[in-house]
């Protein structure tokens, strides 16, 4: 996928938020090694409050965090995965 792409997938997300305001996600599509899937899915399949949606938010939380990230919603998402990941 191309920047191009990614930025016509924004453009849109943001078409469709002004038709309907309370919209707060973003769809994404991407290819991940085949590694990768297999933990994610033996993570899941151990923990029934985890989803594939609720792994890939936490992991680009994570993400953008680690990498200076200084938007609270992010921050405050990869904390409370951080301290929930711990008790599920």
């Amino acid at each position: 996928m191309d920047r191009n792409h990614l930025e016509r997938c924004v453009e849109i997300n943001d078409a469709c938020q002004s038709v309907e305001a309370t919209s707060t996600y973003v769809s994404l599509e991407a290819e991940i090694p085949e590694v990768l899937y297999r933990g994610m899915k033996e993570f899941i399949g151990s923990h029934p409050n985890w989803d594939q949606y609720r792994v890939m938010s936490s992991a680009i939380a994570h993400f953008l965090f680690q990498n200076g990230c200084g938007d609270r919603a992010v921050t405050e998402r990869y904390l409370n995965d951080l301290f929930s990941h711990a008790e599920a």
